[in-house]
């Protein structure tokens, strides 16, 4: 098959296209011809080799986590699910990758919806998983208020609007530029940075508080919501220290969010959902992809095609 891949850590141009060995499926997975695949912070992180992940991995890598495609074979331990249909889902986590293949073992997975494209499934998966994870754990529910730090990007853009179906009111911070992309998700838009305490008093109380940004935010959410156990993060290793939560997903035991996939393709379907796409790079053009990935504004999510 042929394979996104890379021999060595560094920026985007240790990237290149070709030949690989094919994976199988094994118990309770299953293989696609892959469509579409999502390129995610992970996948920059570990090429980069700034991931603590990076002695874990047997080079060449397959970068990539999240992808979309047509079942061609399915694993032992699974049912319901036959050669032909269409999924999205995402990679086992232990693998660290794998998605930007022609061939792709999903771990976990939900049917695709006619009404999201190859490419918005395709970059779906972890990010559904991962902000259905941290809604669980926070508890967000039907008339809470929840303030999203860093709503535009790929995690928290999904994130608001999975909130905004729960029934929650949902702030989302982002640059000045965001606002318009973030009130059409569904979110109160108010700029980030120093001062978010004054700037989201006059919009009354805030119940609870995800950091997606990672951008020393912690203090002033805390403050925000009165409490650091109201406050959740995805991105700031130093939360513990100041009583808030960090949300690992399944390296820390949490729940997983994974019916988070089947219930984001229904509100596709009802039109309350969608996968906020910034650019599509066809898979030879993968370095780009990443390169790209880097860069602001971040609204939503880049993807590959990985068909030929």
């Amino acid at each position: 098959m042929f394979a996104v891949q890379f021999d060595r850590f560094g920026g985007p141009e240790v990237l290149a296209v070709g030949p690989f060995p094919e994976p199988h499926a094994g118990p309770g997975e299953i293989r696609v011809r892959a469509a579409a695949a999502g390129v995610a912070p992970v996948d920059l992180a570990l090429r980069a080799g700034l991931s603590p992940s990076r002695d874990r991995l047997q080079l060449p890598h397959i970068p990539g986590v999240d992808a979309a495609g047509v079942i061609d074979e399915v694993g032992t331990d699974v049912t319901g699910w036959s050669a032909g249909d269409e999924v999205f889902g995402a990679v086992d986590v232990a693998r660290l990758g794998g998605a930007s293949a022609e061939f792709v073992v999903l771990r976990f997975w939900a049917a695709k919806p006619g009404s999201m494209s190859w490419e918005e499934a395709g970059a779906a998966g972890s990010g559904v998983e991962t902000a259905t994870r941290a809604l669980d754990v926070l508890g967000v529910d039907e008339g809470a208020t929840l303030l999203i730090d860093g709503a535009a990007g790929g995690v928290g853009s999904v994130a608001v609007q999975l909130a905004v179906a729960r029934g929650a009111r949902v702030v989302g911070t982002g640059r000045l530029e965001s606002r318009d992309f973030l009130a059409g998700l569904g979110a109160i838009p108010v700029p980030y940075g120093p001062g978010l305490p004054e700037r989201v008093r006059a919009l009354g109380r805030i119940d609870l508080a995800l950091d997606v940004a990672g951008a020393g935010s912690l203090p002033e959410l805390v403050a925000i919501t009165g409490a650091a156990a109201s406050v959740l993060t995805l991105a700031d290793f130093t939360g513990p220290s100041l009583g808030v939560r960090l949300s690992r997903g399944e390296l820390a035991g949490e729940p997983d969010g994974r019916h988070g996939l089947a219930l984001a393709a229904t509100l596709s379907e009802e039109g309350r959902f969608h996968v906020p796409l910034r650019e599509v790079f066809p898979i030879e053009r993968a370095a780009q992809a990443h390169a790209a990935a880097t860069r602001g504004p971040r609204h939503g999510k880049i993807a590959l095609t990985t068909h030929r």
